[in-house]
C-alpha cells in the first residue's frame, strides 16, 4: 500500500538540524517503541515532509533535507514580543517556575488564536516571549522508514488524526 492521501503513515526517523558550530545534531528521534503516526494530507506538518514521503510504500527508507521555507518557515524578529510582568499573572501573582527561560507557555493572542510561547528573557518587569516554530530558520534532515501504511478509519478521517499505537487516545 502506497502513502498517498487519507491513508494512515506510521514512521520511525531521526530529525538533525545544523548547530552554531556547522555540526548535525539530533534533536527528534521517532523509534519503533514510540513511532510517528499520521493522516496524510491532515497532519498539520510542513507539505514538503508529505510531499517527500508520496507513494512510497511499508518498509521503504527516506532520506530528505527541507529548508527553513520548506519547514517551519524563516524565524520572524516580528514573533518576538516583550509583555509586561502582569499578563503572566493567575490571581495576582506569577506562579512559581513558570517564567524560565526555554519554557513554552500556551496563550491566546487578541484574535482568540491559541499559541505556544517560549520564554527568551525575563526582566522586573517585562517577559520576552518567542511565538517563532522551534525549528523556525532551521534546514530540517529526515532519515527514516516507513513502518506502516494503511487506510484510515472514518472515525479517524472525522476526528482528523490517528488513533491508537502512535497515534491519539481519548
Amino acid at each position: 500500500m502506497k502513502i498517498e492521501k487519507n491513508k494512515v503513515v506510521t514512521l520511525t526517523y531521526e530529525l538533525r538540524v545544523q548547530n552554531e558550530n556547522g555540526e548535525q545534531s539530533v534533536i527528534e528521534i521517532a523509534n519503533e517503541e514510540q513511532p510517528m503516526a499520521f493522516i496524510y494530507g491532515m497532519s498539520g506538518l510542513p507539505d514538503q515532509f508529505e510531499e517527500n514521503l508520496s507513494n512510497l510504500s511499508e518498509g521503504d527508507n527516506f532520506e530528505f533535507t527541507l529548508d527553513a521555507e520548506e519547514g517551519y518557515g524563516e524565524f520572524d524578529e516580528n514573533a518576538v514580543v516583550e509583555l509586561p510582568m502582569n499578563v503572566f499573572e493567575v490571581e495576582g501573582a506569577v506562579p512559581d517556575n513558570m517564567l524560565e527561560v526555554g519554557n513554552f507557555i500556551p496563550m491566546t493572542d487578541s484574535e482568540g488564536n491559541q499559541l505556544q510561547g517560549r520564554v527568551a528573557n525575563v526582566t522586573d518587569s517585562n517577559v520576552t516571549m518567542d511565538f517563532n516554530h522551534p525549528l523556525a530558520g532551521k534546514e530540517l534532515h529526515f532519515k527514516g522508514k516507513v513502518a506502516q501504511v494503511r487506510d484510515a478509519s472514518q472515525e479517524e478521517l472525522d476526528h482528523g488524526h490517528v488513533h491508537g499505537a502512535g497515534g491519539h487516545h481519548h
